[in-house]
């Protein structure tokens, strides 16, 4: 046998010539000349031999060439002792030497010519150790003096079913049908498991790409080449962390514009999970709700488990766009379809009224022992007559008054001539209809090898897996189709005031936050509405204050180093005589003396007590992973209790945060509720925006923003109480600023 040399079979689409560099550096990786494989070993059980293999078994086209500078031969054809010794310029490398070699392959490989890398070695920054970090530091600067399109470190290579190359260590069976999903992610385990289900359930999969610890490429990247390749429908991604929280949403919205969704897992949900990202790719991970909060702004969809992804993704694989968000279904069972109705109600969605010369031809058709209606109970005529369940289907699909037609039943386990023939003139009516349909199993029963091979027989109708996980997966569908593709661009609007209010606050912050003068100050300047106040050093100054604004009042102690005044005693309310003032204002004087760490008072602030109906939440926080994101919801003193708050990616402008505000209970409340008259959402809406474009224009320098409450009445809405907390190590370089 002998290395194999030659060209891989021609490319049926490339990019153009205008497409970004990063887009062309993938397709040249997915789509190769060659593979040289460094590192190559015949140790049984190796990565090398394993890839190699594979290589074989799908028949790549391209050259093969096994590189080791200490053998001559290996697998039975010649081994290469370096890249100049190959008969071809090499193309794709793949690494799998060790970690501290790596560096150097790629340096050389890039000077003999190669396009791509990808680097299966691990030993690099999902490490803790000094020398692992500093491996992964010069890894990365020889990725960008190269200009190397690699990914990796610690992954476990790609399948491109087109080309017939899977450099993967997988032993599975892989159908490389060029198939309309593509996946990418971090974990080699899980995308490879991700893939198996998929073509287990009849979805093929186009590409799969593992990205290790991301030194070079990154999902991101990946993600804005799979929305121009035409080949792909459906982008599926696990992602451990966002490095590059703008590149993650410019990738969202170009597959937005394409038409193709974006489905995820994401690793971060719990303070273990955030652990494991960094153990794992040296990922690091923020919230959960911070990452849904913006994902979903850019319509990507969020799978909270394999399964749920599995099905979703079959769902827009197989599923054509309904108009809208009217269901139908068809069972014959009384108890499946209270199932039905109990499930998709539950996740806010409706059953929608036949119309009425679907029901009277029902009606006419079905007789006793059926339930006319939506869902239809076709009952005992359809179960003895095939022809009158296939009829009762048909009326349903060629309703107008329905978007999607649901079908309660499972697909056989081994062969059944009648119910074989049934799902086949379904899928003949599917294929006609302008609507989706799908069928639905409502226990997770598992695919035979016959289910396999006849499920890849009906392409026109989607085959779900437990009722829950459909549910989920149709409304996810139902939402996509709703959202519009291009998203209008959202920038900071502040006033040049307001920016220099900014800095020269932040230039005079010390310590961990800013006190609540201060706080509101540059609140006041972002256009949020603040309560009347003044500070007072003595008990007269406090009576003299409260007199001006007017009765009733507010007193609160005023500290940079009180974070939370309320739990030390350092707020006093309804204070409606000057005698009350005195009073409060000697006892909270006297409390924060006696606290540990005697920390700096700044004075006592009277305040104007606004009268309100309803007291609110808003706030900004800076998100490890994700960036600024901005909070809304119902505050006060029930804030941990009623757990009622939504979250937004800044930047908002009014339409982004109306949106938020519907998101909540406290927006029901807030727009009327019960006869009750609405409430001054106008002064929310602008307090919002005001909250975002101080984040963003603050950069990093602010880690936290919180106002609460933010109270709201018929005519207006102020701020009576902020909080704004410093990033610490941004705080210090902030001094010097401007």
């Amino acid at each position: 046998m002998e290395a194999r040399s030659g060209t891989a079979a021609s490319k049926k689409w490339s990019p153009s010539s205008g497409a970004s560099r990063v887009v062309q550096q993938i397709h040249a990786m997915l789509h190769p000349r060659n593979i040289v494989l460094v590192g190559a070993t015949d140790k049984p059980g190796n990565y090398a031999e394993r890839i190699w293999t594979n290589l074989i078994k799908y028949k790549f086209e391209g050259g093969l060439y096994p590189l080791n500078s200490k053998r001559e031969s290996i697998w039975g054809v010649p081994c290469y002792k370096d890249f100049a010794g190959l008969p071809d310029k090499p193309d794709h490398v793949l690494v799998m030497v060790p970690a501290r070699f790596a560096i150097q392959v790629i340096r050389d490989a890039a000077a003999s010519g190669a396009r791509s890398a990808t680097i299966v070695t691990s030993g690099f920054s999902e490490l803790q150790d000094i020398e692992s970090q500093r491996l992964a530091i010069e890894l990365q600067q020889a990725i960008r003096e190269t200009g190397l399109a690699v990914t990796g470190p610690n992954c476990l290579g790609n399948l491109s079913a087109g080309e017939n190359l899977f450099t993967n260590i997988d032993d599975r069976v892989v159908t490389m049908e060029a198939g309309p999903v593509a996946i990418a992610g971090q974990s080699g385990a899980i995308v490879m498991a991700i893939r198996q289900a998929l073509e287990d359930r009849g979805v093929g999969v186009g590409y799969m790409v593992t990205t290790g610890n991301e030194a070079g490429l990154e999902t991101t990247d990946l993600m804005n080449y799979f929305a121009v390749d035409p080949s792909i429908r459906v982008i599926v991604v696990y992602l451990e962390g966002v490095r590059n929280t703008k590149a993650f949403r410019d990738a969202c919205k170009a597959a937005r514009v394409a038409g193709k969704p974006v489905i995820a897992i994401k690793l971060g949900a719990s303070e273990g999970g955030r652990a494991a990202a960094m153990a794992h790719t040296g990922a690091l991970a923020g919230s959960i709700e911070s990452f849904d909060a913006i994902s979903a702004r850019e319509g990507v969809i969020r799978a909270h488990g394999l399964d749920e992804l599995i099905e979703t993704t079959e769902c827009f694989v197989h599923a054509t766009t309904p108009k809208g968000s009217r269901l139908s279904a068809v069972t014959l069972s009384g108890g499946k379809r209270g199932l039905l109705i109990d499930a998709f109600t539950g996740a806010g969605l409706n059953f929608a009224s036949l119309s009425p010369a679907a029901s009277d031809k029902l009606a006419n058709m079905l007789g006793p022992g059926s339930i006319v209606g939506n869902p239809l109970d076709a009952g005992f005529a359809a179960v003895v007559d095939p022809s009158v369940y296939i009829q009762s289907i048909k009326i349903m699909i060629d309703d107008p008054d329905t978007d999607i037609v649901i079908i309660d039943a499972e697909l056989p386990k081994a062969p059944h001539e009648l119910r074989e023939r049934s799902l086949r003139l379904v899928d003949e009516l599917a294929a006609n209809a302008n609507k989706p349909v799908i069928y639905i199993s409502t226990m997770s029963i598992g695919f035979t090898e016959f289910t396999k091979g006849l499920r890849t027989s009906l392409p026109h109708i989607a085959v779900m897996q437990g009722l829950d996980r459909a549910v989920g997966a149709i409304k996810a569908l139902i939402d996509y189709a709703g959202l519009a593709k291009d998203v209008p661009e959202i920038t900071s609007r502040s006033s040049a005031s307001a920016r220099a209010a900014l800095e020269r606050i932040l230039k005079n912050a010390k310590g961990a936050a800013l006190d609540e003068v201060a706080s509101k100050k540059l609140l006041k300047a972002y256009g949020i509405p603040v309560s009347k106040e003044e500070i007072a050093q003595t008990s007269s100054e406090a009576v003299k204050i409260a007199k001006k604004i007017g009765f009733p009042v507010v007193a609160k102690v005023v500290s940079a180093d009180i974070l939370h005044k309320s739990d030390v005693g350092g707020v006093v309310l309804n204070l409606n005589t000057a005698s009350e003032v005195k009073k409060a204002f000697d006892q909270i004087s006297a409390r924060v003396s006696k606290l540990k760490g005697k920390p700096k008072i700044d004075g006592v602030l009277i305040a104007q007590q606004v009268k309100a109906d309803l007291e609110l939440v808003l706030g900004t926080a800076l998100d490890a992973e994700m960036g600024p994101v901005v909070l809304f919801g119902t505050g006060g003193v029930e804030i941990e209790l009623m757990k009622d708050v939504a979250l937004a990616g800044a930047p908002l402008d009014a339409v982004e945060a109306k949106k938020l505000i519907g998101r909540t209970k406290a927006g029901v409340k807030l727009r009327g509720y019960r006869g009750k008259p609405a409430l001054h959402e106008a002064s929310v809406v602008k307090a919002l925006v005001g909250l975002s474009n101080l984040m963003l224009d603050a950069g990093n320098r602010i880690a936290s923003i919180d106002v609460n409450p933010f109270l709201v009445n018929r005519r207006t809405g102020v701020a009576v109480d902020g909080l704004i907390v410093l990033n610490n190590a941004a705080a210090k370089s902030s001094g010097g600023h401007q």
